[in-house]
């Protein structure tokens, strides 16, 4: 089969991925206006008439050369479970490199293995498991070893994450779903019963505490209304960054994410703000297309936690997606690590709280298209 892939208008982007179930936010439209400094593109798939994928892609410059890495984050949106591979990516990388791509980086959406919250529980008590990899995982998807093995065929390359999390978008990530596996909606006393204990009794604790949890769209957030909502954010998210030693995002970057995705669809993205007693103690962002809903951003303050602001923003965004008919609730990024003297393992342990599981991920693999400037961009990399 031969398929023609070519640049099409944000707005068929937006259609297409209005039809699909699930699509990470990152291939929609609206994030190329959020990576606003790179150079980005719409691409269709179409089988004559008829449009079978899509994805977003940025374009990253080398350094005093017009040559790219073309980086679909997450993507592209495929049908991934097709049995010849080869017919969607040849003609993608053909495009690519007479867009004056270097290399071709994709992120794949589909999962590998599975690992539900006793696994994971059992994993963390037992001192002789120190990773992922040591636990047997509960459910092995072949769907996605089989594009893990065609992408080899094909000649990708697998991106290689050293401990911690990965250069780009995580391998593993942690979700809650939120349906039954017969497809019927888990309701909120489902969910909350599949919690832990702690979980549970610190969401009554902050309710108890009287913590108030209020949200605004993203397109409101940056009105000057929200705007001391969003500065608000901000500046607990910058005292989380100094007090768990990560580089914080400006302010700016945030006001360009709420306005393009909030400018997209009314429900894309949302504030969520905890407060104790006129305190803000909890905030966050969340992001949800189609029936994939998202924790993006975080923070929290290191005062008052006796209240639990967190457990409480935590649960006032799963009971929203599961009013909004939401599939799967995603709290993004974990490490393999299991080892209770690593940093990243209390990550785990707060997100295994909800009951949810481990999710992996294919991961993200890269195509040379010119050899000699991959191995330069590779080294440049490397240096940085």
């Amino acid at each position: 089969m031969s398929y023609d892939v070519r640049v099409t208008s944000a707005e068929d982007h937006l259609a297409f991925v209005a039809g699909l179930r699930s699509a990470s936010f990152l291939q929609t439209p609206a994030w190329g206006a959020v990576k606003a400094e790179w150079r980005h593109e719409s691409l269709g798939w179409f089988d004559g008439g008829t449009q079978v994928g899509a994805a977003l892609v940025l374009y990253r410059q080398l350094p005093k050369v017009k040559r790219y890495l073309a980086y679909l984050p997450e993507g592209p949106l495929l049908p991934w479970d097709t049995a010849d591979l080869g017919a969607l990516l040849e003609p993608l990388a053909r495009h690519l490199k007479a867009q004056g791509a270097f290399g071709v980086r994709i992120g794949p959406p589909v999962v590998t293995r599975r690992w539900d919250a006793a696994a994971i529980k059992a994993g963390l008590a037992d001192p002789a498991v120190r990773r992922l990899d040591d636990v047997a995982p509960t459910e092995r998807d072949p769907a996605g070893a089989r594009v893990v093995s065609r992408l080899h065929e094909l000649g990708w390359r697998p991106q290689a994450v050293e401990g911690g999390f990965a250069a780009g978008q995580p391998r593993h990530v942690f979700q809650v779903p939120l349906r039954h596996p017969d497809g019927s909606a888990r309701s909120e006393d489902e969910v909350l019963a599949g919690m832990n204990q702690l979980w549970r009794r610190n969401i009554k604790k902050a309710a108890k505490a009287g913590v108030e949890v209020t949200s605004l769209p993203g397109a409101e957030a940056v009105t000057e209304a929200g705007a001391p909502a969003l500065e608000a954010f901000h500046a607990l998210y910058v005292h989380t960054a100094e007090r768990d030693r990560f580089t914080p995002r400006p302010l700016g970057y945030f006001r360009t994410m709420l306005t393009a995705l909030g400018a997209e669809a009314p429900e894309r993205i949302r504030l969520w703000n905890a407060h104790h007693e006129g305190d803000l103690v909890a905030t966050t962002i969340a992001v949800r297309v189609g029936g994939h809903a998202w924790y993006s951003y975080g923070a929290s303050s290191t005062d008052k936690r006796e209240v639990r602001g967190s457990n409480a923003v935590q649960w006032a965004m799963l009971r929203d997606a599961i009013a909004a008919g939401a599939d799967v609730y995603d709290l993004r990024g974990i490490t393999e690590t299991l080892d209770a003297d690593d940093g990243h393992a209390g990550l785990i342990q707060f997100k295994v709280g909800t009951g949810g599981e481990a999710v992996e991920l294919a991961g993200e693999w890269d195509l040379p298209l010119s050899k000699a400037l991959y191995k330069a961009f590779t080294v440049y990399m490397g240096r940085r």
